[in-house]
């Protein structure tokens, strides 16, 4: 918008407050009387019938609502609710026609905002024909919605009032008026209602073929989402009467292709913060895997992709956490819950198994054991329930159920305190995996402090750190003399590059020993890559290429896996160079050489030989 209408429209502008979980708009409160434009917090979006469970969707700072509503002077379809404490600049609606004709910006924004939807759509459509079988929201038929419900009904002669008393009844706001061989007369929605009975001063005790909207258009059943989108931008119509054989058999609104879109970030993350049981959780898990096929195909950077991923289980750990601390009674300054190893970095991928530790308070009364014992049942119930939200359980037993890693803050100082003093093999591999913890849920200063401790006391650990730097070295990259790659068969895959442990690992490895030099209380590692190299002053090319190389592996294991998952296998990490194009082969052979070229600064940081 430019500058005169930005002018003009900000002393119109007032500021209200919405607190945690207030309601901002409901279908109920008829047609909104104004435009809101958030400016700090968030507004979620719920069905009318639960208006408590899980949100379809979420707005965030700067967008705008109900601005449908508003546009088609309509009561708005969903009840909003505030997402915590929420500030918005407030418009009135008797304005929203002045800032549409002067501003054609907003004018465009405002009356495209279908278009833009589809042309998402299309993007993902054709994104899909290359990728596999998944199909974009948009792409569907409209059957998957439709169906879902009976469709509101009554027959011509019906009178107004009862027709009313129905839509109240079932919180309709259409009914669709059908003929006694089920073909379509026509369609009454609360617009009709309007313009037709309250403005016009029509007899509610009169038939409602008298002010409803004769031969509706209509389309069949087996039309896709986005034709009925096009049709309903193109007609300017809100309701679609969908027909199977001629015969009516429900209605499809604007506000259903909408909703078809819910599968996002912030709706999974808001339905997996808000679900009920360990069920829930497990239904909710499907939407994050779709979500990330989606972002794959859609070309999201990997270590966006990952991040998003991690937040995502995060969210599930988290819920399943407070679900079952509070069936126990356990008190959330009782323990702080550990995430290990890739999500302590914030670096999963599609396939990860469990990896995770408590630390609780030192007791009062020193006894440690009991403390333990109290914990460990919670512990064992939610490693359980992680599984059976996709989770497996370690095979190496390094979970919170195990007595060895439900521990005092005092305990896990002297536990990290004797492998640096120590580094024997235990203590080497120990350090690899709780090295990267994150904490997750409960008295989250416990950790804070182990952090803090952990960076203070690594600094200087020269005997120890060199002992990490050759037990790291001992991990080449893959490179072959005569061939490209070096490759072994790993369980039944021959000939195949196992790019976590042989690829992401040698980064990973190598980095988290150089944060640990320089004091970083960093668990991620390009996080810990950067400010180790600001500390060193490395050339800023080379971080940039061990970054690079980096992702690019991660990424190829995400799209292997999800390949895989695609497939209806188990995702793993095993990826056959020969499956890959000539690009793709030509760049990892170039990331294996900057592993080693990484590891080089290793070998000169130790002085250790090749």
């Amino acid at each position: 918008m430019d500058r005169a209408c930005l002018e003009w429209l900000v002393p119109k502008l007032t500021v209200v407050y919405f607190a945690p979980d207030a309601e901002v708009l409901a279908p109920e409160a008829g047609v909104p009387e104004f435009l809101y434009i958030i400016k700090q917090g968030g507004v979620l979006g719920f069905d009318r019938e639960h208006a408590a469970a899980v949100p379809n969707w979420r707005l965030s700072a700067g967008e705008c609502f109900p601005l449908g509503a508003l546009m088609g002077e309509r009561p708005v379809t969903s009840v909003y609710r505030a997402a915590g404490d929420t500030f918005c600049y407030r418009l009135q609606a008797l304005h929203l026609r002045d800032l549409l004709a002067r501003s054609r910006e907003f004018a465009d924004f405002a009356t495209h905002r279908l278009s833009s939807l589809l042309a998402q759509s299309r993007r993902a459509v054709l994104v899909d024909r290359v990728a596999g079988e998944h199909v974009p929201p948009l792409a569907r038929a409209i059957a998957d919605i439709v169906l879902q419900r009976a469709p509101v009904t009554c027959e011509p002669r019906t009178i107004l009032r009862d027709a009313l008393d129905q839509m109240r009844r079932e919180r309709a706001d259409y009914v669709l008026v059908t003929h006694a061989d089920g073909n379509p007369a026509g369609i009454f929605t609360l617009r009709d209602l309007r313009d037709r009975v309250a403005l016009a001063l029509g007899d509610v005790d009169g038939p409602i073929e008298e002010v409803m909207t004769p031969t509706p258009l209509t389309l069949p059943l087996h039309t896709l989402a986005f034709e009925a989108a096009v049709t309903m931008a193109r007609h300017g119509f809100h309701h679609i009467v969908i027909t199977d054989r001629g015969r009516a058999v429900g209605i499809l609104s604007e506000s259903d292709l909408f909703a078809m879109q819910r599968i996002g970030l912030t709706a999974v993350s808001a339905g997996l913060r808000a679900a009920r049981s360990l069920q829930e959780l497990v239904t909710l898990g499907k939407d994050v895997h779709l979500l990330a096929h989606d972002l794959l195909r859609q070309g999201v950077p990997t270590d966006q992709l990952t991040h998003i991923l991690s937040a995502l289980n995060d969210c599930t750990a988290t819920r399943l956490i407070e679900l079952e601390a509070n069936d126990l009674g356990i008190a959330p300054h009782e323990f702080c819950w550990l995430a290990l190893g890739s999500e302590g970095r914030q670096e999963q991928t599609l396939a990860t198994d469990q990896d995770n530790g408590i630390i609780f308070p030192d007791p009062a009364d020193g006894d440690v054991d009991r403390a333990r014992e109290r914990l460990l049942p919670f512990a064992s119930r939610v490693n359980e329930g992680l599984a059976a939200c996709g989770f497996p359980l370690c095979r190496g037993d390094i979970m919170a159920r195990n007595p060895r890693w439900c521990q005092s803050l005092s305990e896990w100082k002297n536990t990290f305190a004797a492998w640096m003093q120590t580094p024997d093999g235990e203590a080497l591999l120990g350090a690899t995996i709780f090295f990267d913890f994150r904490p997750l849920s409960g008295a989250l200063g416990l950790a804070v402090e182990l952090r803090s401790w952990l960076a203070a006391n690594a600094v200087g650990r020269d005997v120890f750190l060199r002992f990490m730097a050759e037990n790291a070295l001992r991990n080449e990259p893959p490179l072959g003399l005569l061939r490209d790659f070096t490759v072994s068969d790993h369980k039944g895959n021959p000939d195949t590059l196992d790019l976590k442990v042989n690829g992401a690992a040698l980064f990973i490895d190598a980095i988290r020993i150089l944060a640990l030099a320089c004091g970083s209380e960093e668990t991620n590692t390009e996080r810990r890559l950067r400010g180790a190299a600001a500390a060193r002053r490395f050339p800023e090319s080379d971080v940039a290429a061990w970054v690079d190389a980096f992702e690019f592996i991660q990424g190829i294991r995400l799209t292997h896996q999800q390949e895989q998952l695609d497939r209806g296998a188990p995702g793993d990490n095993y990826v056959s160079p020969e499956q890959l194009n000539a690009l793709d082969r030509r760049i990892l052979k170039e990331s294996f050489r900057q592993a080693r070229k990484l590891q080089q600064r290793l070998r000169l940081d130790y002085r250790l030989g090749a």
